[in-house]
């Protein structure tokens, strides 16, 4: 296993994010059509919170989302912003951490998806996911 890797090996940067204005409509489609758990939120350039499907889960009292013919009511996301349901103190990485340095982060903090932010732009994301199959690569 290499020790120096960067996260730039394991992060994506083909980005899906939200804008703050959208609405929770919004995010569970973009959740649903790209089969995706956590996307940050934007205001222009600036990242400001992150949303995660748990969060979205949450609000709408669901427990069958996987399933096909389900369909949130949607009343109860037109009742809240994406920014009342988002996490907004953001712990975040930049591009020039190792894979080790954010696997250590995203444990103490029991965090599954971290901002990569480098100059203050939001360049990237890191999972759990992108985690466990870098591991399983070195097996």
């Amino acid at each position: 296993m290499k020790r120096r890797e960067l996260v730039t090996k394991i992060m994506s940067t083909e980005l899906i994010t939200l804008n703050h204005s959208n609405n929770l409509v919004d995010a569970e489609r973009l959740f649903k059509e790209n089969s995706i758990r956590h996307i940050p939120v934007v205001n222009g350039e600036d990242i400001i919170g992150m949303l995660s499907l748990t969060d979205l889960l949450r609000v709408s009292f669901v427990d069958t989302y996987q399933d096909n013919g389900s369909n949130v009511d949607t009343a109860v996301f037109n009742m809240l912003s994406i920014e009342q349901v988002m996490a907004k103190n953001l712990v975040s990485v930049s591009s020039t951490q190792t894979i080790k340095e954010v696997a250590e982060v995203l444990a103490i903090n029991e965090f599954h998806a971290l901002p990569v932010i480098d100059d203050q732009k939001l360049v990237g994301i890191v999972t759990t996911t992108d985690l466990l199959n870098y591991l399983l690569e070195q097996y």
